[in-house]
């Protein structure tokens, strides 16, 4: 699970489809009490970020003209994250330059766009 935090605009549909079920998946294995300190210590999650996060990428979905049936509860989100304030660092420049190496649709979206290396409704940490 990774939650790149760029803005959707600039991500590629594969990877903004992709980071979307990842926000699912997260909060399913929050729902079941599954350990996800890996994804915390590897700064790849941040659990205070996801209905935000969520929010935005379904923006992007919508704008797009994709479908979108999944939404999900800020109330949850909120009460699930809470064990983890203050315990997460995802490092946006660092993702940047990681999902242009990776992706060339990505890259080329992400210089077409102009697109800046943090998300609009994310507060960069660490």
């Amino acid at each position: 699970m990774r939650m790149w935090m760029l803005p959707p605009e600039g991500m590629c549909r594969k990877h903004l489809l992709g980071e979307h079920v990842e926000l699912h998946m997260l909060l399913g294995s929050m729902r079941r009490g599954k350990s996800i300190e890996g994804f915390l210590s590897g700064g790849l999650v941040d659990p205070q970020q996801l209905f935000a996060r969520h929010d935005e990428l379904v923006t992007e979905m919508t704008r797009r003209r994709f479908k979108h049936t999944s939404s999900i509860d800020a109330c949850e989100c909120a009460s699930l994250a809470a064990q983890y304030a203050g315990r997460t660092s995802i490092n946006i420049a660092a993702n940047a330059a990681e999902l242009r190496r990776r992706c060339p649709d990505c890259a080329h979206l992400m210089q077409a766009k102009n697109a800046p290396t943090q998300s609009k409704n994310t507060i960069p940490v660490g």
